[in-house]
């Protein structure tokens, strides 16, 4: 009761101090500057909570504060305080949606409130004074709950699932309800449904006069067949790539590990343009072959066929991620009792090593099925006159139509096909137990591959990496010539242009890509560990939490991962330019945006990982006394270390080279890299667009070194000492939580 009553303690001083002393209001200059100091007394707009008071719809916030002091100071801690507190902070969280939802800048933002209310004065979006009072009634309903006994009293669990909570809905599911809204407005704000039932039964999307030969299929088939393709292939080769990596005796492993990193590293339209040099009408792949054979070859690149090749090329590495650490978590003592039972090293891998790596294949088939549904680059590049949704999408909101109505309904048929395959995967584990990480002994090394697999594997795998370094070399080539295509003489006038550096009178950054670099660098550092850290921490809770409404969390989740990136950059400004919350312009909307739109791989990678871990070792720790937050850091975290980098590199290369959400959302103080390539790519400065995309390359990959270093490697204590297995991990729950007092 004394640890309730103290954390209770903090979060209402907490709250005091928001109330008390912050800006209420959003500050246009940007709070952490702390240039509204010097200016608070003679500006109203800075002033805090307390000063803003009489506006009347702020009365109800000090009220409810008032109101969980006073059963902090009446009430004993118990189920009665614990219901009230959750009540008040459910009543506080909802007040202030409603009153920021319902008043803007000029006043009611609803025209049928002025019936029931009388005109008001504007107010500005909410500031880090507002911010941090909302985070405190959701503090005050997960420190309720707690002390009414939900989930066996774990604040820090009630804790995280209601700041994740809190953090979806107004990340995911308040920007698409933001966009969802305009499809049924007309130009002048009215409600209208005419452009959704004009555009929901449109040939163009649903059209299947391809399997009769009398026409093209519609754009949703033909994304679908695209995302199907694309998925079952870059599981295919990710999975090959994994055991090559792990169970095949093939030199320069290191070399492949960084090959398949490779492609995800680079800006996705830089690998089109690359695939059109080579293989479009005028590539000198094209060329070779019609000039050795005579066969005009015609534009086959153009379409579904080019795509899925560039897709292959940018989404194997993500498959790969996710599985190496799953084939690397298989039992090797399986194995072996198998083995001893006088199966053969086929049967083996077949009956028993393959299906224990089921989470991981259907967590990579999932992935690839969603980011081919929302690629947007290699589509806009090589679709030629056979769109898919997102580029469909792109157009509708951007395009001359300018039809939001047609976005909506492209986006809502987008996320059909995408719960399509959550619930396939779902449907497909059920309920089986995947577990092969346990507090037992798992001595013993992984068995090398079955020849009849290991021979077409290695083959598979060479040549994939042969056709990435051409790929990779014709970039870094066209970095070095004047007018990649046309004038293949030498130069270095692109890297000068755009990273040099003079020392005349101090060192300054003179090329024209050095803003907008260490911009990137910037953001991208600050959303990796933030994305890791939100994605494994859901993951935990999604695996070894049970709680209700698990699987709808679940699913919000992967919405922002399902939504194309130019519909997440548009709902973002639709949801984010105006009050409540005002964030455009500004280095946290591009944050925001890559920690909720990269976090669900990091998820997925987390809930594959710890499918494989055994929940005796959580109850192992958490029976010695520790709570749940050690038990996660000390515990459960050492053994996703593959989980951790995996989520580390994905969602800091995504930072930089994402470039359909981000197009929307930089601005001139913000600038992003992939924006300002676009930029060069539009004026025709090839070679300064490919330097640069080659110096990202370059960073990318010493970034990537350092994260693995920091991280380590997974010791699972496996080899010739009969291994402990886990044994050691159990251990160190032991010793680590022998004197955590109970």
């Amino acid at each position: 009761m004394t640890r309730d009553n103290r954390r209770l303690d903090l979060l209402l001083v907490a709250a005091l101090v928001f109330f008390a002393l912050l800006p209420w209001y959003h500050i246009r200059s940007g709070f952490y500057g702390f240039d509204w100091v010097a200016d608070w007394a003679g500006d109203a707009r800075l002033w805090p909570g307390i000063a803003q008071i009489t506006r009347w719809w702020l009365l109800p916030v000090p009220l409810l504060l008032l109101g969980a002091l006073a059963l902090r100071l009446l009430r004993p801690a118990g189920r009665e305080r614990g219901g009230l507190l959750a009540l008040i902070g459910a009543l506080g969280l909802a007040w202030m949606t409603l009153e920021g939802l319902s008043i803007g800048l000029r006043g009611w933002n609803w025209s049928g409130w002025l019936v029931l209310f009388s005109p008001v004065e504007g107010q500005p979006a909410f500031g880090a004074g507002a911010v941090g009072v909302g985070l405190c009634f959701a503090g005050l309903i997960a420190f309720g709950l707690a002390e009414r006994g939900a989930l066996k009293g774990d604040a820090f669990v009630l804790g995280a699932i209601t700041l994740l909570v809190l953090l979806v809905t107004v990340f995911v599911l308040y920007p698409l309800a933001s966009m969802f809204a305009g499809a049924f407005q007309d130009f002048r704000g009215a409600f209208t449904t005419e452009g959704v039932r004009n555009n929901i039964a449109d040939p163009q999307i649903w059209s299947l006069r391809c399997l009769n030969g009398t026409g093209g299929c519609g754009v949703a088939w033909r994304t679908l067949l695209l995302a199907l393709c694309t998925a079952t292939g870059t599981t295919a080769l990710g999975l090959a790539f994994a055991l090559v990596a792990t169970r095949t005796a093939m030199p320069f492993k290191k070399g492949l590990r960084l090959l398949t990193v490779l492609p995800i590293i680079t800006p996705p339209f830089v690998i089109g343009l690359s695939l059109i040099l080579m293989f479009g009408r005028a590539g000198f792949v094209t060329e070779f072959i019609q000039d050795v054979t005579g066969i005009e070859l015609g534009r086959w690149l153009y379409g579904l066929t080019g795509i899925w090749i560039a897709q292959m090329l940018s989404f194997t590495p993500i498959a790969f991620l996710i599985l190496i650490g799953v084939v690397e978590g298989v039992s090797p003592s399986m194995e072996e009792a198998s083995q001893t039972m006088r199966a053969g090293r086929w049967r083996t891998f077949r009956e028993v090593s393959l299906p224990l790596m089921a989470p991981g294949l259907a967590n990579a088939f999932l992935i690839g099925f969603i980011e081919s549904m929302a690629d947007f680059g290699n589509p806009l590049v090589l679709g030629g006159s056979g769109g898919v949704l997102s580029t469909e999408i792109f157009f509708a909101v951007v395009g001359a139509q300018h039809d939001p109505a047609r976005a909506a309904v492209l986006a809502t048929v987008l996320l059909g096909f995408t719960l399509s395959a959550f619930l396939a995967q779902r449907l497909w584990l059920g309920r089986r137990n995947f577990a092969t990480l346990s507090g037992k002994g798992d001595g013993g090394r992984h068995a090398k591959l079955p020849t009849r697999v290991a021979v077409p594997v290695i083959a598979i795998v060479a040549a994939w990496s042969v056709f990435t370094i051409f790929v990779y070399g014709m970039i870094m080539f066209g970095g070095f010539v004047q007018t990649w295509g046309l004038d293949h003489s030498l130069t270095f006038d692109h890297y000068a242009r755009a990273f040099s550096v003079s020392f005349a009178g101090g060192l300054a950054w003179t090329g024209v890509a050095w803003n907008s670099f260490w911009t990137t660098m910037q953001i991208a550092l600050l959303a990796a560990p933030l994305t890791a850290a939100v994605g494994l921490l859901t993951a935990w809770l999604i695996v070894r939490q049970n709680f209700p409404g698990r699987t709808v969390f679940e699913f919000a989740l992967m919405l922002s991962f399902a939504i194309p990136g130019t519909v997440i950059g548009i709902s973002y400004i639709a949801a984010f330019n105006l009050p409540p919350i005002q964030m455009t312009g500004t280095a946290l909307i591009l944050i925001f945006c890559f920690v909720f739109r990269n976090m669900p791989v990091g998820v997925r990678g987390g809930v594959a990982a710890m499918s494989q871990l055994d929940k005796s070792l959580d109850e192992a720790s958490l029976t010695l006394g520790a709570s749940s937050p050690r038990t996660l850091f000390r515990v459960i975290l050492p053994l996703l270390r593959p989980a951790i980098l995996a989520a580390l590199v994905y969602s800091f290369v995504r930072a930089i080279t994402s470039i359909s959400a981000v197009i929307f959302l930089v601005s001139a103080k913000y600038n992003m890299a992939t924006a300002y390539i676009v930029g060069l790519v539009e004026n025709g400065e090839y070679g300064v667009a490919i330097a640069y995309s080659s110096v990202l390359i370059v960073v990318m990959l010493g970034v990537i070194g350092v994260f693995q270093l920091l991280v380590g490697e997974r010791r699972l204590r496996r080899g010739e000492t009969g291994g402990a297995g886990t044994r050691g991990a159990r251990r160190a729950a032991t010793r680590r939580t022998q004197e955590v007092p109970a």
